[in-house]
């Protein structure tokens, strides 16, 4: 599946994200990448996506499809969004208005899917009122989100969230913020805990990393992050045929 170019801008920033034609009346992902850019392992999971009859648009948060290349400019480019939240939540508004303008995308059947700060996008975005029918956050930077303000998503959405249980960047007390403030919203919500799990578990890149107990690879969980995804992503749009047969993922799942 080739996908194209979707130029769209916020702010005088140029963004450049690709858009994957997915089946006639399919779902559409607004992928978030993590901080390293619409590149590698972001492109791998939209492709995923995408071959799993998704439209999918990979959304270009930084600009200009900028690969930051080592941890010190990610640091720099996270702690510029974090500290001008208007401006960062403007860029993720950007892609989300950019993909519901494509002929190929159902604004109401549209979700958000995020890993490491592409989930903490996705999250702190419906937070603040953005409008998405789901949220998917895989290994999120709770840490991130603005603790300060209530939850106003968007009326009916469900959001899943994918954690280990070692995350430092999502620690236990960062999580129950998370629940009782969905709770509190009246959002459905699910959190998935994975035991021995770190940051950025899904990341193959990351199978040797310098610092395991801050980030790791961690192909069990990864799996079932993903398995769960998918179920999610299927359980909230039913296909054409699912509706015709009256069955949703979760009761193929239970068969």
């Amino acid at each position: 599946m080739i996908p194209r170019d979707v130029d769209y801008s916020f702010d005088g920033i140029r963004m450049s994200g690709l858009l994957f034609d997915g089946r006639p009346g399919a779902a559409t992902v607004v992928l978030l990448h993590d901080a390293f850019g619409l590149g590698g392992f972001s492109l791998d999971a939209a492709d995923r996506y995408a071959a799993e009859g998704f439209t999918v648009f990979a959304a270009d948060v930084w600009g200009d499809r900028r690969l930051p290349r080592d941890e010190s400019e990610v640091g720099a480019l996270i702690g510029s969004m974090v500290a001008d939240r208007a401006a960062w939540l403007g860029r993720v508004g950007a892609a989300v208005d950019a993909a519901r303008a494509q002929d190929a995308v159902d604004p109401e059947r549209l979700a958000l899917v995020g890993y490491c700060f592409g989930g903490s996008s996705a999250l702190e975005y419906v937070r603040a009122g953005g409008r998405a029918r789901a949220v998917a956050a895989i290994h999120p930077g709770l840490d991130l989100l603005d603790p300060d303000s209530s939850w106003v998503p968007s009326p009916g959405v469900e959001v899943l969230v994918c954690t280990g249980a070692d995350d430092p960047m999502a620690t236990p007390t960062q999580r129950e913020r998370l629940q009782s403030a969905l709770s509190a919203a009246s959002a459905d919500w699910l959190v998935e805990l994975y035991s021995g799990t770190t940051h950025a578990f899904t990341n193959p890149r990351l199978a040797r990393s310098p610092h395991p107990e801050l980030f790791a690879y961690h192909p069990r969980s990864a799996r079932r992050a993903w398995e769960s995804t998918l179920r999610f992503l299927h359980d909230t749009f039913p296909t054409p045929a699912d509706a015709e047969d009256g069955v949703t993922a979760d009761a193929k799942e239970e068969r």
